[in-house]
């Protein structure tokens, strides 16, 4: 996990954190030196309980007539945040507010899709 987070880090210096929840294990980390950040208490219950439940609404909505959900971009006041299903859990990336958001998440999911290991 900590490899495809390195790797997700070197897309941009507009990525300020990423997660992978991933078969019941957590790994995450901080660009050092960030402005506004949440408390890594705060971090912790959002990917354990938060970002999991938004993928499942949007998982559950797209199974109707939707088409499949690739990702969910989140508008946080500080930041946007990036989250998408991977086989066995999640992957949570926080982007700078100044950054285009779908730009990153093209590449991210470029990065997602080439790592076998967390493919979706």
């Amino acid at each position: 996990m900590q490899t495809l987070i390195n790797n997700i880090f070197a897309i941009s210096k507009d990525i300020r954190y990423v997660a992978i929840y991933h078969d019941g294990q957590l790994a995450s980390s901080e660009r050092p030196g960030l402005a506004n950040t949440s408390a890594s208490e705060s971090d912790k219950y959002e990917e354990l309980l938060v970002n999991p439940a938004i993928l499942t609404l949007a998982i559950q909505r797209e199974n109707i007539d939707c088409g499949g959900c690739r990702f969910v971009l989140i508008r946080y006041g500080n930041f946007f945040e990036y989250v998408a299903p991977i086989r066995g859990g999640h992957i949570s990336v926080g982007l700078e507010l100044h950054a285009d958001p779908l730009t990153l998440t093209q590449k991210i999911n470029e990065h997602i899709e080439q790592n076998d290991n967390h493919s979706t």
